[in-house]
């Protein structure tokens, strides 16, 4: 055989593959993956001989004698029928068998070698960490479950010195869960409330080629003067002071070099490692661990953004009135990983004058519940660190790295909330609570109701301990199986940590009653004549468009009444999505009907006795009814990939995937 003879042969199964990859996903009636698709329709070749051969011979066909004309187009149909057959079965014994995307394509699996390597040395140093501090046994779900307190102590200990170790992500991870006292012990919150991200400063060797590339140009170009000495260091980034040319006097924060891919990295890890605690351990599914790294991920993720960063704090400026200070972002200079800010003149908050704490408390309560509850952005961390005691005697604002923001929805129901609590109302605090979090379907109301009246006999009279206030909240809205939104969390984590701010500010400060005389003054401010007025003048503004066209639609719905003319229209299936549904189900239902039918009739004309022999022991009828059951098995084959499909394309059209 020659060469040109060798490559006609090899263009024709190349051609008869793709013609069957064709028609297999054709009659199937599904999207599949090009490379699954082909394979299929290979092995499909390979296979046509070893199948075909016995087929043909079991008819009677040889080359002794020419089959009839109708013999020979009904053996025809059924080969291509039975060659198409093959990868159709194939394919749908791979949609049941390995969906599409359950298994990662050779390209990814090679791109993802590399980042695999590094993150098993990731993973081995991790564990080496957890088993050094203990951890290993939780780690595989066979802990011990300790009931007394001092148990807990030293395992929250031992967490937290695991985390210290691992590094900035998880020395970041403890810090959020330690604000979590809906989800962990108080004993847990104690211990990771002391983890601090204070590390030796980068180098100014590594800190110049930031600044410089983001900048544009050397450090002079910008700044007049620059301090390479960093006034304050953090996991994250650092901070140097400068001045512009212009004069003015401000903070340059610089992100760390190289630090977003540790922290994408070990946010991977800590991803994995939750859905393995959530799936193999009782207290991960308790603690909802997916949803927990879900949102850790993204707060992070956004610290990493010093442009996230400077709008937050414009954003906060525009809310914290004139009895909090917050520092001016230069936008011009600000990017991902610099932010260029005015530098606020002032000491830390602690070395304030015992005298002057009552007023900086009650000034820093009345900005962070107007900014939750009046304008919807809110600094989420107000610890001690983020404080400033201005040289004008007033408290500035520090790192909107943590920023929360409310819906009006939101922000309306913790009013109601509020406004309950001061009235000591129950009903009215369940109400509020029960519009702030998902509802179950299951909740006892009335069991929930007594319970929040309990907590206020407790802790609403003056002199009580607010933050043992806040833990049995936590414990109530955990015990009704509540979960708390990202969002509100984040109000009552700023709100936990400005009770401990407080404290240091004025010890014996009555947040209770500070909170109350808010709360009346807010109510005042809503119920005066000319927020009334306002309110009503906008009400009827919206209103006043409906009523005039009011009385000419009741016109004509009385006038058709009265003449007999008055009907009501209803359209079903008016959704596209409906009626599409509702399409593929018909005709899936007719596709099972006719591929029955096609079964049934196979089996009777293949037992019916007699008839016309086509071929040596084969009949028409029998011929007939093996070509019908090709076309059942085909009917049937495409009813069943739509089925595996449809779950998971839910009716939606889905691009091919190998």
């Amino acid at each position: 055989m020659d060469l040109l003879t060798q490559l006609f042969i090899g263009l024709l199964a190349v051609l008869t593959i793709i013609l069957l990859a064709m028609a297999a996903q054709r009659l199937l009636g599904v999207r599949f993956g090009v490379v699954r698709t082909f394979v299929a329709a290979l092995v499909a070749f390979g296979l046509a001989q070893p199948v075909l051969t016995p087929l043909v011979t079991a008819l009677g066909v040889t080359g002794e004698e020419r089959p009839p004309d109708v013999a020979a187009l009904g053996i025809l149909l059924l080969v291509l029928m039975c060659m198409v057959l093959i990868p159709m079965v194939l394919l749908v014994l791979a949609e049941a068998l390995i969906p599409p995307g359950s298994l990662p394509g050779p390209l990814e699996l090679l791109r993802s070698a590399r980042g695999r390597l590094s993150r098993a040395r990731r993973y081995s140093q991790i564990t080496r960490i957890a088993i050094k501090h203990g951890l290993g046994p939780y780690l595989r779900g066979r802990g011990e479950r300790l009931e007394d307190r001092s148990g807990k102590v030293r395992l929250a200990r031992s967490l937290r010195e695991a985390l210290d170790e691992g590094g900035v992500t998880f020395v970041k991870l403890g810090q959020i869960l330690s604000t979590r006292r809906d989800v962990l012990p108080a004993e847990f919150v104690d211990e990771l409330g002391r983890l601090q991200d204070q590390v030796a400063p980068a180098p100014w060797e590594r800190i110049e080629p930031v600044l410089a590339e983001d900048l544009g140009g050397p450090v002079e170009r910008v700044f007049a003067e620059f301090d390479r000495t960093p006034l304050a260091t953090a996991s994250i980034g650092q901070a140097h002071t400068a001045r512009l040319h212009t004069g003015e006097s401000v903070v340059v924060k610089v992100r760390r070099p190289g630090i977003d891919a540790v922290v994408a990295k070990d946010l991977d890890i800590v991803r994995r490692l939750a859905a393995t605690l959530e799936a193999r351990t009782r207290w991960g599914r308790s603690l909802g661990l997916r949803d927990l790294a879900e949102g850790f991920a993204t707060a992070i993720r956004e610290e990493l953004d010093f442009r996230i960063e400077a709008a937050n704090m414009a954003a906060v400026a525009a809310t914290a009135g004139g009895e909090v200070t917050c520092p001016d972002p230069f936008p011009a200079l600000c990017t991902e990983r610099i932010l260029v800010m005015r530098r606020l003149p002032g000491k830390p908050v602690t070395a304030a004058a015992a005298e002057d704490g009552p007023r900086l408390a009650r000034d820093l309560l009345g900005c962070l519940l107007r900014q939750i509850l009046v304008d919807g952005v809110f600094h989420a961390d107000p610890h001690p660190g983020n404080l400033m005691l201005l040289d004008d005697g007033t408290l500035g604002l520090l790192d909107f790295g943590s920023v929360g923001r409310l819906d009006a929805s939101v922000r309306s129901a913790l009013q109601r909330f509020l406004l309950a609590m001061n009235r000591q109302d129950p009903l009215g605090v369940t109400d509020a609570l029960l519009e702030v979090v998902p509802r179950p379907e299951d909740i006892d109301e009335a069991a929930l109701e007594r319970a929040l009246g309990q907590f206020m006999a407790r802790h609403l009279a003056p002199g009580m301990d607010s933050m043992q206030m806040f833990t049995d909240l936590f414990k109530i809205v955990s015990a009704y199986g509540l979960s708390i939104p990202p969002e509100v969390a984040a109000v009552f984590r700023a709100l936990a940590t400005l009770e401990g701010t407080l404290v240091r500010l004025s010890p014996g400060f009555d947040l209770i009653g500070e909170a109350r005389a808010f709360a009346g003054r807010h109510l005042a401010e809503q119920v005066a004549p000319h927020t009334v007025k306002e309110s009503l003048t906008h009400e009827l503004a919206a209103l006043v468009p409906m009523l005039r066209r009011l009385p000419r639609r009741v016109e004509r719905i009385a006038s058709a009444a009265e003449h007999g003319r008055f009907g009501m229209n209803v359209r079903l299936l008016a959704d596209e999505r409906d009626r599409r549904y509702v399409t593929g189900l018909l005709h899936q239902v007719l596709l099972t009907v006719l591929g029955a039918t096609a079964g049934l009739m196979a089996v009777m004309l293949l037992g019916a006795g007699g008839g016309p022999q086509v071929l040596t022991g084969t009949s028409l009828y029998q011929l007939i009814g093996y070509n019908l059951l090709m076309i059942s098995a085909i009917l049937v084959l495409r009813v069943l990939a739509l089925i595996f499909r449809r779950p998971r394309d839910s009716g939606e059209e889905r691009p091919y995937r190998s």
